[in-house]
């Protein structure tokens, strides 16, 4: 953070304890999980969008919103809320009479009694009242008054008390407040200190902790220090960014005091309390075992035993230690896996599963407190369903080749087809090579093909070759954000089946530009649908309080199956504080998701599927009484393949040739189908011995069965005895006749789709490429139009598709969202009148030509004649449109040439590939994240500068090539839709070509100017 002014980046997802789970002393803010946005709001991109974001905030007398006073501007204004202890003396040094800072001492006595923590924040509460009532503005909550008698508060703890106090007083809006701790150093840490209440934050310690890394050579860097608290600083203001971000929050005041937070671990009474108002469904420590702990790690600091106590603890939290945190998959169980996998041994096996599920005295995980409650009488094995009906339901986890080696992605691809299982490509594509059947017989095909917010290589062929299209809505160790892909790891390879700029890093948007709510989410379950009408729609959630709800409004909106995902799940690269402090365990969720979807009777209508971290037969039986009849794997099946849980995935080295894309550490992958085949078998049959045990004869009478789960006996550790799972153990009544699993499928409403008349016409095409043209009236309820008639040609034709205009269709009308949706070369849709949003989404090699009923009175090139978020992902294929589009025009374009008279804010955001001719203005925005292609502004204004997102583009003239092309594409424009505005620049072209601005990416002009010198001196 401080060298390089960058939160920093981590691997793997996390296998470590809940906080109240851990043996280990606990910061208070790790009980505090970060919620997120998921369907029912959509999350900001705080990078490509920062210009709605803001960190500003006020300290001092906010006033009365209802009256109006010159005395509400007498306070401090703040860029953002980091103070370095510079800031924070100025601060506390202003006496203006009517603007003072008072400090107060946050400690308590170190004594171990009941109750001393209590009295401390009765006086903290006391003295901060006072402080108000007598005119104080500021107050400055320290820490720094201890001793070994006394020790701080978890400045968590007093910030919250005294904020909650206030607010019941009546007194909260007359003061800011301050906190100069200790206890602050990473990004979470400040997000829950500005959450529950704080308006400032001077972490003193990290600041000193930089000063002596820099003094001691530690850090090696020609920085000064006042430079690397600067890019400190930097760091922390850029992760409180995405953290609000990820709520859909995009200003600090927002988010102060507004506690975003799901509480694990923390009892009813504290939260009362100190969290008035916050969430805690499964209750734990009371204040005294708060204080407890406090105590552990101060009476490490203050021992009077002859100890060296000159350095930390061990930690062990990102990285298993020898002495420090517990980890699920450590060297023993790692070993025992492998060994019994690559040996086909299920005695050893059984040892590390052993290892697994007995976490009786670390109890890493919520369900290692479960036990079963065997009432039903025991059955013979025989008489369970046969291994190979329930292969079918495994899949592994979404993991992008790109993240992961092509060895270590197809392995898993062919153990998977080999079982009748589902493996999954993840975000980033799959090479058409992967569809072709091996000599063996074997299959590299991905049954389950996600698509993301990245839109990754995702073509008609992508989603015809599917058995399941899963929606990324979230991930599990990065809800809320988008998902990252390092430059070095993007090579030509993974450029190419991407549709992107090799050796530039790629990150998917927070947020899918065509889901901003939940009937946006149907619309996409809908084109998805068409674009594959055999596959499963699979939505991907991720654990968190409330995600029943969101998951009774996916299946209203069609989904086949909902997975709820855990907090802990892995990830190729992302922020240290999203990987631990973002989302819930999947037991809590999934739990929810049962109970909601039971009590709306929905539950029969979709397959609820779960993963995160399960690892053994005990985990996939806890989550089918929980309520999934799916399940994910996918930590254990890389470890199968040879990972050793280095979590240096997003440096591309790793040393098992497993998540690198350097060809020299790929050849060190010995990883065999072989292997992970033993594993699913394996986990199989432990739990077909446990069915046989718990009397199940199949996987359906199991599914929801909570009431077969107890609490384990003889809990009484003195921070997790005082849990209270009922919320997770209950189980919802059921009605007669209502299912408690997936029993009957979705009806989508292809019946009476237009599509079939287009198929129908376009019969001599479809069976021997005879050219044809037909004409329909169309309206607004004809959504996705053309999508299931490309289906039907790419089955045919795959990704090579029919010659230019074979299927020509002629349209009249109002056309419904997402026309013309994923359609393939040889499909021209031409439409006479206007559409609505999603326009050309995916589109993948079709040719679309809009311009307005020829009877309308309005100004074409004045006027939107499509929706928001046109072509959104597109991969290929040409479009002309005469007439404005809406905002979020060509986002994610990776191929597709587009003509268009005007365009609103955000225009070709993330855009990698393609070509887009704006003949008219654009709003703001414009290129944000642009990595790839060309964009062509005809900026007759010379407005265009400001309205453009500089940070990965340059501006530059048109040249004689660009001129060639434009004077082509433009010629067509004007042919197919008789735009005036083409005629106009046709006819002055030499003259109005100095009007057009060049967009052009940086780091794709470099490379493309390489090719160019490479090609000179061949």
């Amino acid at each position: 953070m401080a060298t390089d002014g960058k939160e920093p980046i981590g691997s793997m997802g996390v296998d470590t304890p809940l906080a109240i789970l851990s043996d280990q002393p606990q910061h208070l803010s790790y009980y505090f999980k970060q919620l997120f946005a998921q369907v029912t709001n959509p999350p900001i991109d705080p990078i490509r969008e920062r210009m709605v974001m803001s960190l500003a905030t006020f300290v001092g007398n906010n006033g009365s919103m209802l009256i109006e006073d010159e005395k509400d501007c007498h306070v401090v204004a703040l860029k953002q809320p980091v103070l370095t202890n510079y800031e924070l003396e100025k601060l506390r040094s202003i006496d203006t009479g009517s603007f003072q800072a008072k400090t107060i001492q946050c400690y308590f006595v170190a004594d171990g009694k009941a109750g001393s923590m209590r009295r401390a924040l009765d006086r903290l509460c006391r003295y901060a009242e006072d402080a108000v009532n007598d005119g104080f503005e500021v107050l400055v909550l320290q820490d720094r008054a201890i001793d070994g008698d006394h020790a701080a508060i978890p400045s968590l703890l007093a910030v919250s008390s005294i904020h909650h106090h206030l607010i019941k007083k009546g007194l909260r809006g007359k003061v800011g407040i301050v906190v100069e701790a200790g206890d602050v150093w990473e990004v979470h840490h400040f997000a829950c200190l500005l959450g529950f209440g704080a308006t400032a934050v001077n972490p003193y310690l990290a600041f000193s902790t930089i000063r002596l890394l820099k003094e001691t050579g530690k850090i090696k860097s020609d920085k000064s220090v006042e430079e690397l608290h600067k890019n400190y600083i930097k760091a922390v203001s850029d992760g409180l960014l995405k953290v609000f971000s990820k709520m859909g929050i995009s200003t600090l005041q927002s988010y102060q005091g507004a506690q975003i937070f799901e509480i694990i671990g923390i009892n009813k009474e504290v939260v009362n309390n100190y969290f008035t108002n916050a969430t805690s469904r499964i209750e734990g420590m009371g204040l005294d075992e708060i204080a407890r702990e406090a105590l552990a790690k101060h009476q490490f600091a203050f021992t009077r035993k002859q100890l060296p106590v000159d350095q930390l603890p061990t930690g062990g939290f990102y990285q298993w230690k020898r002495k420090g945190e517990a980890h699920m998959f450590n060297p023993q169980t790692i070993h025992l896996l492998q060994y019994a996998t690559r040996m086909g041994d299920y005695n050893t096996f059984k040892k590390y599963s052993k290892l697994i599920d007995e976490q009786g005295k670390k109890a890493i995980t919520i369900r290692s407190l479960f036990d079963f409650k065997r009432t039903r009488p025991s059955i013979s094995i025989d008489e369970v369903e046969p291994a190979e009906a329930i292969y079918k339901r495994f899949a592994t986890g979404a993991m992008s080749f790109g993240s992961i080696s092509w060895e270590a992605h197809t392995t898993l691809a062919i153990a998977m087809n080999r079982l009748g299982g589902k493996s999954n490509t993840g975000e980033g594509g799959e090479d058409e090579a992967r569809y072709k059947p091996m000599e063996n017989g074997d299959s590299m095909r991905s049954s389950i093909k996600q698509v993301a917010s990245g839109r990754f290589g995702v073509t008609s062929l992508y989603l015809t070759e599917a058995d399941e299209l899963q929606i990324k809505m979230a991930q599990g160790a990065k809800p809320g954000e988008g998902g990252q892909l390092p430059g070095h790891k993007v090579d030509d390879w993974i450029g190419r089946t991407r549709h992107s700029t090799p050796g530039v890093g790629l990150i998917s948007p927070p947020p899918h530009h065509d889901i901003y709510s939940i009937e946006d989410l149907a619309q996409l379950i809908f084109d998805l649908k068409h674009a594959n009408r055999h596959a499963r729609i699979n939505v991907k959630l991720v654990s968190k309080a409330g995600v029943g709800t969101i998951a009774a409004g996916v299946t209203k909106a069609k989904a086949d199956v909902v997975l709820i995902a855990g907090h802990d799940g892995g990830t190729g690269a992302s922020p240290l504080s999203s990987i631990r402090h973002a989302g819930l365990p999947w037991e809590l969720g999934l739990a929810e998701a049962q109970q909601t979807l039971v009590k709306n009777k929905l539950r029969s209508r979709v397959v609820l599927q779960t993963d995160g971290q399960m690892r053994s037969g005990r985990d996939i039986v806890i989550a089918t009484l929980l309520g999934a009849e799916e399940w994910g794997i996918a930590t254990a099946a890389l470890v199968v393949e040879g990972c050793i849980m280095m979590r240096k995935c997003h440096l591309n080295t790793c040393p098992v040739g497993i998540a690198t894309q350097d060809p020299d550490l790929r050849k060190r992958f010995t990883g065999n189908a072989d292997a992970v085949v033993h594993f699913f078998k394996f986990i199989t049959q432990e739990m077909r011995e446990l069915m046989a045990e718990l009397g199940f004869r199949t996987v359906n009478e199991m599914v929801g069965q909570v009431d077969e789960l107890k609490i384990r006996e003889g809990i009484d550790h003195w921070k997790y005895k005082g849990l209270d799972l009922s919320p997770i153990l209950y189980k919802e009544p059921a009605e007669e006749g209502v299912g408690i699993y997936n029993s009957e499928k979705q009806d989508h409403g292809l019946d009476t789709i237009i599509d079939w008349e287009f198929i129908e016409a376009a019969k001599p095409a479809l069976e021997n490429g005879t050219p044809i043209k037909a004409s329909f009236d169309i309206v607004n309820t004809d959504r996705a139009a053309g999508t299931v008639l490309s289906h039907e040609l790419t089955k045919i034709y795959r990704d090579v598709g029919l010659p230019e205009d074979t299927i020509h269709i002629q349209l009249k009308g109002t056309a419904g969202q997402s026309f013309g949706a994923f359609c393939n070369k040889g499909i021209t849709l031409e439409l006479e009148g206007d559409a609505n949003d999603y326009f050309g989404k995916g589109l993948s090699g079709a040719k679309l030509i809009i311009y307005p009923d020829k009877k309308a009175g309005f100004v074409p090139e004045e006027n939107s004649l499509i929706g928001n978020v046109a072509f959104y992902g597109a991969t290929g294929g040409e479009a002309f449109i005469r007439g404005q589009a809406g905002e979020r025009f060509a986002v994610r374009n990776s191929g597709a040439t587009m003509v268009v008279e005007g365009i609103g804010d955000h225009g070709c955001e993330y855009m990698t590939g393609g070509r887009a001719i704006i003949l008219g203005s654009t709003g703001r925005n414009f290129a944000a994240g642009m990595s790839g292609g060309i964009a062509y502004i005809y900026d007759t204004a010379q407005t265009f500068a400001g309205n453009c997102n500089m940070e990965m583009v340059e501006l530059d003239p048109v040249d004689a090539e660009d001129a060639a092309f434009l004077q082509k594409e433009i010629e067509k424009h004007y042919q197919y839709t008789n735009s005036t505005v083409a005629k106009f620049v046709l006819d002055d072209f030499e003259n109005q070509l100095k009007n057009f601005v060049k967009v052009f990416p940086s780091e794709y002009k470099k490379i493309m100017q390489a090719k160019v010198e490479q090609k000179q001196i061949a």
